[in-house]
């Protein structure tokens, strides 16, 4: 796979995160590249330009524009990690960028807001609510995407949130939205975090909880129907001691965990920094400070130590960003196998057409379902 971009801003190597072998798709795409040749055709940036890059894949564009001392904001830790890793790839020195979580502001104004287009649209919502009072009267806002995933939405959410827009012609199947601050507007409240009553669970457990949910959080208006059967079928093995909600999402599952099991050590991984804060603010809501437990911005397992867990519940992703795979999911197996005790267990809710019992016999041996319905399918895998 091509890994050289070639731009006039630089020639850059450019790898994805996590590494695999065999890699079939490069770390950037013709959106990149289109904003990045229209800033250096059409923008003469200053040197002091205060740049902001939101939702930047692998960091080609914070790699490329290094240069004006970018501050980049992300919700994913792998695409922060990529950032990291390519800067280092082209021995580059960081230290003059700001790597943000997706809740955390510049500290300065923006000249230039440079968007691409999350595949989440309520993310871009909330980071436009975020960032408008940072904007100045003459910055330029520009999105860029590939046209098959630039929803109206995207411009819909501009012209409530921003201001007018002017679309690019299409190049390379990407476009640029360009959009100018609109100082009347008069803008809505920000909607984030939304908010749900969490009841009548299973298990009998007489629950009644209210869940808070950042804007890039899965299924952030409701319980979403596999959750809600996986609830139905948690781990009741009372000498757990160490479990782990892996891709916790809101912490739904981690925290009806730490319900059932008293005496139980919970730590809540995801990738997503809003999911973990989620996960966060709703693990305290529910046991008001009575009861601790660990929250990781992670890549999977990678830097748990061996055999140090009783017990994994996993809802694995098939995506990541807009690319569709399972290289995630056989990560977070790989991984919850080395980290799992002896006699440890392994329990995954996935989709039906997606196999997960025959990948996990593959590594764990001993692997039986659960339970399933029309669409999911819950299994166990034991360390031996």
């Amino acid at each position: 796979m091509d890994t050289l971009l070639e731009l006039p801003q630089g020639r850059f190597q450019l790898k994805r995160w996590p590494q695999r072998k065999n890699e079939l798709l490069r770390a950037w795409d013709a959106a990149d590249e289109y904003l990045l040749n229209h800033l250096a055709t059409n923008d003469r940036l200053a040197a002091d330009a205060q740049l902001c890059i939101l939702n930047d894949s692998f960091g080609a564009l914070t790699l490329a524009l290094h240069a004006h001392s970018p501050t980049a904001i992300s919700d994913s830790f792998l695409s922060q990690q990529a950032t990291l890793n390519n800067f280092q790839l082209n021995a580059i020195d960081q230290t003059n960028v700001s790597l943000l979580d997706s809740l955390s502001l510049p500290a300065t104004g923006i000249d230039y807001l440079l968007i691409k287009a999350p595949k989440t649209l309520a993310l871009l919502e909330y980071q436009l609510h975020s960032l408008r009072p940072l904007l100045k009267p003459n910055s330029k806002i520009i999105v860029a995407g590939m046209v098959k995933t630039l929803p109206a939405g995207v411009w819909k959410l501009l012209e409530r949130l921003i201001g007018p827009t002017q679309t690019s012609l299409a190049v390379k199947k990407a476009r640029l939205i360009f959009a100018s601050l609109d100082p009347q507007l008069t803008l809505p409240v920000n909607p984030y975090p939304v908010q749900y009553r969490l009841e009548n669970t299973p298990n009998n457990m007489n629950i009644d909880l209210l869940i808070s949910n950042h804007a890039n959080v899965f299924s952030r208006d409701s319980l979403d129907i596999g959750t809600r059967l996986l609830l139905q079928y948690l781990p009741e093995n009372t000498n757990y001691r160490q479990l782990i909600d892996l891709g916790c999402g809101n912490g739904v599952v981690g925290l009806m965990l730490a319900k059932q099991l008293a005496d139980a050590d919970i730590t809540f991984v995801d990738e997503s920094f809003m999911a973990i804060a989620s996960a966060q603010q709703n693990f305290e809501q529910a046991f008001a400070g009575k009861r601790q437990a660990t929250f990781v911005a992670g890549d999977c397992l990678t830097g748990f130590a061996d055999q140090s867990a009783d017990c994994i519940i996993c809802n694995p992703p098939f995506h990541q960003q807009h690319a569709i795979g399972d290289h995630i999911a056989w990560q977070m197996f790989r991984q919850s196998h080395q980290v799992l005790r002896q006699g440890g267990e392994l329990r995954v809710i996935g989709n039906r057409h997606l196999q997960y019992q025959q990948s996990l016999k593959k590594l764990f041996g001993d692997c039986e379902q659960v339970a399933s319905n029309a669409k999911f399918v819950i299994v166990k895998a034991i360390k031996r």
